[in-house]
C-alpha cells in the first residue's frame, strides 16, 4: 500500500457543471461544459506535475476540502469570520458537484477508477487563498 497522498489544486474551485446535448441526425451525445472540461484538465495537470505515483488499485478513502474565495463586499466582521470558518458557503455550486470535477479528474492518476471510493468527506470553506486540497489514503490494495 502506498502512504496518503495529499494535493493542492491552487486557484478558484470549479464545480462539476451539468453535461450539454447535442444533436447530430438522430444521435443525441453529451458533453461537458467548456469550463468544467478546462477545471478537470487543469487539475490533471496538477496532479500529473506534483505526484509520481501508480494509480492505487484498491479501496480508497478520499477527503477533499475545497476553499471557495471571500467575497470583496461584506463588513468586516462577515470577512473575519468567513476567514475564521465561523460562516461558511451555503451557496451554489453544490459540494458534491466539487466533488465529482476532482474525482473525474484524478481517476487514472491517483486511483484507477473512481468505484474504489469507499469513503469520502467533502467539505467547503472559505479563504484568501482559493485552492481545493486533496487527501487519498488507500485502505486495502488489491493485487
Amino acid at each position: 500500500m502506498q502512504p496518503a497522498v495529499k494535493l493542492t489544486i491552487p486557484g478558484e474551485p470549479v464545480a462539476q457543471g451539468r453535461p450539454r446535448f447535442y444533436r447530430r441526425g438522430q444521435f443525441v451525445s453529451t458533453y461537458d461544459p467548456p469550463k468544467s472540461k478546462a477545471y478537470k484538465e487543469y487539475v490533471k495537470r496538477i496532479a500529473r506535475q506534483e505526484l509520481h505515483i501508480e494509480p492505487m488499485t484498491g479501496s480508497v478513502r478520499i477527503n477533499v476540502k475545497v476553499y471557495r474565495g471571500i467575497q470583496k463586499d461584506g463588513s468586516k466582521l462577515t470577512k473575519r469570520q468567513k476567514q475564521d470558518g465561523i460562516i461558511r458557503p451555503t451557496v451554489k455550486p453544490d459540494t458534491d458537484n466539487y466533488y465529482k470535477a476532482v474525482s473525474d479528474a484524478l481517476t487514472g492518476i491517483v486511483w484507477v477508477d473512481d468505484n474504489q471510493i469507499v469513503d469520502m468527506h467533502v467539505s467547503k470553506w472559505y479563504s484568501d487563498t482559493p485552492r481545493v486540497e486533496i487527501e487519498v489514503e488507500e485502505l486495502c490494495h488489491k493485487r
